[in-house]
C-alpha cells in the first residue's frame, strides 16, 4: 500500500514502452488507451429469484397427467377396464376428449426440470448439488412408495401388487436400472430424471458457464440423435433419446433467462422443438393410442411459448404465495396420484357422477399432497440435509 500511494503522489506522466514505465516530457497530458468494447454474457438482474409462474405451470402439468390417468388413457376407453368397468369415452366424452392430451404434462416436466436444475445448481458445488436432488426427491418419494403399496395391498382388483423385495428395491430408486417394475406406473420418468442429473453433474463439477452449458447441450443432442441407430444400449442408456431434447429446451431457455437470447440459443431450442415434435408422434403411435400429432405438437408449442415469456421477462410481476404453494404440492401430488386413485375410482365409481368422482379424488390428492409437503417432504429434508452435510464434512477431514 505504501508503494501505490507514492505512485499516486507522482505528478510527472508516464508513458509504456517496451513493457517498462517511461517519464513523459512536462507537460504532456496522458491519453487513456482505448478499449474495445469485448461481447460477453451478462448476468441479469433477475437471475436467481424464484419465478413463480413456473410453480402455476408446474402445477398444472401435474393435473393434467392426473386427469389422462383417470379419464383419458386408451386403459380406461377399453370395455370392461378395471377403473370404470366401460369405455370412459362413453360415460363423459367431452372430458375425454380433453383428457386424452393430458400425457404431454410429463414432457412440460422434463423441460421445467431442465431450466430449474439449471438455475439451482449455478454457482454450486458438486456436493451442493447431489444433497440438493437427495433431499428434493426422496422424502416424497419414500412416502408415495410405503402408501401407494399398503393401498394396493388393502384395496386390490386394479392393480397387483408386487413382491416385498421389489417393493423393497423400489425405495432405491434405481429400480429401472435393475429391471424391476415400479409400485407405480409413472415412477418411469424419475429414471429419466436421475440420468439426466448424472450427466448434468459432469458440467456442475467442473463449473458451470454459459460456454459448458451451450457445449453440453450440443454434445448430449448429438448423442441423442446417435443413439438410437447405433444399436449400443449403454449409449441409448446414457443419451436418453426419448427425454434428451425437452432437458435440452429446459437448459437453453434458462440460459435466456439469465444471459439474455441470441441466434445460438434460439437454434438449440428450435431444434428442441423439432426432435420434440418427433418424440411426441413416436409416444403417440406406440403408447398413448388416444391423441393426435396435431393438437398434441399444438399444446407443446404453446407450453414452449410461455416459457420463453418466462424466461425473457414478461412474466417477472406474476407472483403470490398460493404459487409456491401450488408448485409445492406438484411432486407429491405425481406421485400418489395414478394408481391409488384409479383404485379409489373403481370402489366409488357408482357413488356419484364420473366428473365428480374425478374432481372429488383430485382435490383429496391435493389436500394430502399438501400434509405430505409439509409434515413429511420439509422435515425429512430438514434431517436428511444435516445428516448429509456432516458426512461430507468428516469424509473431507479424514481426506486431509
Amino acid at each position: 500500500m505504501p508503494m501505490q500511494d507514492a505512485q499516486r503522489r507522482t505528478s510527472t506522466p508516464r508513458r509504456v514502452l517496451s513493457g517498462l514505465h517511461q517519464p513523459l516530457p512536462p507537460g504532456t497530458v496522458p491519453v487513456r488507451p482505448t478499449t474495445r468494447a469485448v461481447p460477453r454474457a451478462v448476468v441479469r438482474d433477475r437471475a436467481g429469484r424464484r419465478l413463480h409462474a413456473i410453480d402455476g405451470i408446474r402445477l398444472l402439468a401435474a393435473l393434467m397427467v392426473a386427469v389422462h390417468h383417470y379419464a383419458g388413457t386408451n386403459r380406461v376407453d377399453r370395455p370392461g377396464n378395471r377403473v370404470w368397468d366401460r369405455p370412459v369415452s362413453d360415460i363423459m366424452p367431452t372430458v375425454f376428449r380433453f383428457a386424452s392430451y393430458g400425457w404431454i404434462g410429463v414432457e412440460i416436466f422434463f423441460v421445467i426440470s431442465g431450466f430449474v436444475i439449471c438455475m439451482s445448481c449455478w454457482g454450486r458445488s458438486p456436493r451442493q448439488f447431489f444433497v440438493s436432488r437427495v433431499i428434493r426427491l426422496y422424502p416424497a418419494y419414500w412416502f408415495a412408495v410405503v402408501f401407494t403399496t399398503v393401498v394396493l395391498t388393502l384395496l386390490p382388483g386394479v392393480w397387483d401388487r408386487l413382491r416385498t423385495r421389489d417393493v423393497l428395491l423400489n425405495v432405491t430408486m434405481l429400480q429401472s436400472g435393475s429391471g424391476v417394475m415400479n409400485v407405480d406406473g409413472v415412477y418411469w420418468t424419475l429414471w429419466s430424471e436421475l440420468r439426466f442429473y448424472l450427466l448434468f453433474l459432469a458440467v456442475v463439477w467442473t463449473g458451470l458457464t454459459y460456454r459448458k452449458v451451450v457445449v453440453f447441450c450440443c454434445v448430449w443432442g448429438a448423442a441423442a440423435m446417435l443413439a438410437p441407430i447405433s444399436k449400443l444400449p449403454l449409449l441409448e442408456l446414457v443419451a436418453n433419446p426419448e427425454g434428451a431434447w425437452y432437458f435440452i429446451a429446459g437448459l437453453a431457455l434458462y440460459l435466456m433467462h439469465r444471459f439474455g437470447q441470441d441466434l445460438l440459443l434460439w437454434g438449440i431450442l428450435a431444434m428442441a422443438w423439432l426432435m420434440g415434435q418427433r418424440e411426441l408422434g413416436i409416444r403417440i403411435d406406440e403408447v398413448e393410442h388416444v391423441s393426435g400429432w396435431r393438437g398434441s405438437v399444438l399444446i407443446f408449442t404453446v407450453f414452449l411459448l410461455a416459457m420463453v415469456a418466462i424466461a425473457l421477462g414478461a412474466t417477472d410481476r406474476v407472483r403470490g404465495r398460493w404459487l409456491v404453494t401450488a408448485g409445492a404440492l406438484t411432486y407429491p401430488l405425481y406421485l400418489m396420484h395414478y394408481a391409488a386413485g384409479t383404485t379409489l375410482i373403481s370402489r366409488l365409481r357408482d357413488t356419484m357422477d364420473a366428473r365428480l368422482l374425478v374432481v372429488s379424488v383430485l382435490a383429496g390428492f391435493m389436500l394430502l399432497s399438501w400434509l405430505v409437503h409439509r409434515f413429511v417432504e420439509r422435515p425429512v429434508a430438514g434431517l436428511l440435509k444435516r445428516g448429509l452435510d456432516t458426512s461430507f464434512a468428516r469424509l473431507r477431514n479424514a481426506g486431509a
